[in-house]
């Protein structure tokens, strides 16, 4: 079973563009959207609504940094505090270019940083080859599954 993609964004004109560049990458990965900090912690927390979903990590967090509830400097912190989810890997996907976000986000150990493109084209060859990255050649911390892709 593949793992699936957490993309955590409360934009709708940013949710939409980033599925279709996910769709366009044609990974085989389910995207779970989750439209706020709260939810997205629920979600990796297996609580709320999430309870009874499947245990287990996705295989990348995609993680907008300003959002409504608990924002994505708290979801990272809350990632690299606890012990289960310390190693999953989280981008931090945002608009931001303030400096201070940069520096606080990796100094929380954050996997990568991406500034949101405003072209189109460029959004949608970021966002899928943020997915192919994460979901497909990076090798996973041990114990997680790996997707292959069919070969042909």
């Amino acid at each position: 079973m593949l793992k699936p993609i957490l993309l955590v964004e409360d934009n709708p004109h940013d949710l939409e563009l980033a599925l279709i560049a996910l769709e366009k990458s044609q990974l085989a990965n389910e995207v779970i959207v989750v439209r706020d900090g709260a939810e997205a912690l629920d979600y990796l927390f297996c609580r709320g609504e999430y309870a009874q979903r499947q245990k287990g990590n996705p295989a990348v967090v995609l993680l907008d940094l300003k959002l409504p509830k608990v924002d994505g400097l708290e979801v990272l912190n809350e990632i690299r505090t606890t012990p289960d989810l310390r190693a999953l890997p989280v981008v931090m996907l945002t608009s931001s270019r303030e400096e201070q976000d940069l520096i606080r986000s990796y100094e929380l150990n954050v996997n990568a940083y991406v500034v949101k493109p405003v072209e189109f084209k460029e959004f949608v060859r970021a966002i899928s080859d943020l997915g192919i990255f994460w979901a497909v050649l990076n090798e996973p911390p041990p114990g997680s599954q790996r997707y292959m892709r069919p070969i042909g």
